[in-house]
């Protein structure tokens, strides 16, 4: 099932999404006898009850995590993690083996440049179902209010649609600099919405959809100061599926790097850091990072997540869901056979006194991070993995061979600011090196020191970002942003994968139903054909 934007919006306005959980602040549109009601009186109905506002921002998390809802015979689609799972696999560094039980073979294979194909699908419509539910609240609330609970709420969904637009400025044009005035994706906002659906929406420029997204950063940083109150207010579980000061200020050092703005992203980073320290977010220390992890929704080191619980249809599906398709010491389609591995090249550059090094298996498929349960399991008597296959992501409460796959996948976490902060400074002119070399060496390798200097050590803040954040959906996109070529020669990818793609790599195609049903949108991007594999080393 294929739903272009414009569908999505007409259905979006219909009854049968006012008595949708996922927006539920569209609850607000009517009243019990079905008439519309008007903003004053959505303010007044806000002001007696403010959970009709809660609603509806907790129906933005839930927007992320949906189950089959663009295809539904297909155990890729689980929400919003299949997109970044999506984005992982296109690249270079998230090798997969070229199997039936491997749902993103074809990604693997590269084969994106049509207008019909499960990246733009997904990226698409999961997307702009998150826009819709962000643009609900906003639709609801003013702006302008003063009332500290409603100032968070607002924030909500300026900072959720921020971040969807910049996710679709990246797959759908070129990277910023140097392609402002490329047509890029339509922008749908809580006050054009309703004409969108009617008359369609062409698409904005590459500039224009970079000042909506920095606008509404700039809103949401705004409004998470003025009203003083933490997330924890919203709700007192899964608090991190809500976007919190030091969150927003993170996003928009990311947005401030793409646009290659060095001294705002170099400050927005380490305000993410300062005002992750208030909130009790700091890094793993080497100890915490010796194990398989990152299965916690309550971690110190997280700022962003899509929060998962054990009754949501994507667990108790079993198989469709995050942990199935990455998990290798939890029962899933990667435990069968369609394991995650790093890329053979970039695993042999980490130093051995790097506690990273065991997040993957090695050639003889041991890591020093697994204890002996964990280690048998990763053996030919137990699940029989591949060299290099992650054991990074830790099961579901850490219960080995669980098939309670309930664990939350990670949009943002405090380690990235520091990598951004050490990039962003050294571009800017600043000493770069010692922030990298402070963060290595404080929470992932005591042995480590770097000695490079420019673009060396750029690139060296590049493989740390391939290291660290391995696997999170942000791989990709650092291709785009770098202009660096899908290079997977010794990588260890499958003979008919191997790749050399010359930068810069092209961006993805509109889907076709999106072009079917929105007349106004103008021109899709020039279709590409799948590379031809070029062999090893």
């Amino acid at each position: 099932m294929n739903i272009s934007f414009k569908n999505i919006a007409a259905y979006a306005l219909g009854p049968m999404m006012v008595a949708s959980a996922l927006t539920a602040c569209n609850d607000l549109n009517t009243l019990p006898d079905n008439y519309y009601v008007t903003t004053g009186q959505k303010e007044e109905a806000i002001g007696i009850n403010p959970e009709l506002a809660k609603a509806g921002v907790v129906g933005i998390s839930s927007t992320y995590n949906q189950y089959c809802a663009v295809y539904s015979s297909a155990h890729l689609d689980f929400g919003w993690p299949s997109v970044l799972m999506i984005l992982e696999s296109a690249g270079i560094d998230f090798v997969s083996p070229n199997i039936g039980y491997n749902w993103f073979a074809t990604v693997n294979e590269y084969d994106l440049g049509g207008n019909n194909n499960y990246l733009n699908n997904m990226s698409w419509y999961h997307a702009y179902k998150i826009i819709d539910s962000a643009n609900s609240v906003l639709k609801n609330i003013s702006a302008d209010t003063t009332d500290p609970e409603l100032q968070l709420y607002v924030a909500q969904g300026f900072a959720n649609r921020a971040y969807i637009y910049f996710n679709l400025a990246q797959i759908f044009q070129f990277t910023y600099n140097g392609h402002e005035d490329l047509p890029c994706v339509p922008i749908i906002t809580e006050e054009n919405a309703d004409k969108a659906a009617a008359d369609g929406a062409p698409r904005a420029t590459v500039r224009e959809v970079y000042e909506q997204i920095m606008a509404d950063l700039d809103k949401a940083i705004q409004l998470l100061s003025d009203s003083g109150l933490g997330v924890d207010h919203i709700a007192d579980t899964g608090t991190k599926r809500f976007v919190s000061l030091a969150t927003a200020y993170g996003l928009r050092a990311r947005v401030n790097l793409v646009m290659n703005n060095w001294q705002a992203a170099a400050s927005d980073a380490a305000s993410a850091i300062a005002e992750g320290n208030k909130e009790g977010i700091r890094p793993y220390s080497i100890a915490e990072a010796s194990r398989p992890a990152f299965n916690n929704a309550n971690d110190h080191n997280l700022m962003w997540c899509v929060f998962i619980q054990p009754n949501d249809r994507v667990v108790t599906s079993g198989i469709i869901n995050w942990p199935s398709h990455m998990g290798s010491l939890n029962y899933g389609y990667a435990s069968v056979g369609a394991w995650r591995m790093i890329n053979k090249s970039l695993y042999e550059s980490i130093s051995d006194t790097d506690c990273r090094k065991g997040w993957w298996l090695d050639e003889d498929c041991l890591s020093a991070n697994l204890n002996a349960n964990q280690q048998a399991l990763m053996s030919p008597r137990g699940y029989d993995p591949e060299p290099y296959t992650q054991v990074k992501f830790g099961p579901y409460e850490d219960v080995l061979q669980t098939t309670t796959n309930s664990t939350s996948p990670i949009l943002m976490r405090i380690e990235e600011m520091y990598l951004i902060q050490a990039e962003a400074t050294a571009r800017s002119g600043g000493d770069g090196k010692s922030i990298l070399e402070n963060f290595v060496k404080t929470y992932r390798d005591p042995s480590y020191t770097c000695t490079l200097n420019g673009q060396e050590f750029l690139d060296e803040v590049w493989r740390q970002r391939r290291i660290e954040l391995w696997g999170e959906g942000l791989s990709y996109f650092d291709l785009l942003r770098l202009n660096k070529p899908l290079d997977r020669r010794g990588g260890g990818w499958d003979i008919d994968w191997i790749y050399n793609v010359e930068a810069p790599l092209k961006p993805f195609l509109i889907p076709n139903n999106e072009v079917e049903a929105n007349h106004a949108l103008g021109d899709n991007n020039p279709t590409w054909s799948k590379p031809n594999a070029v062999g090893d080393f």
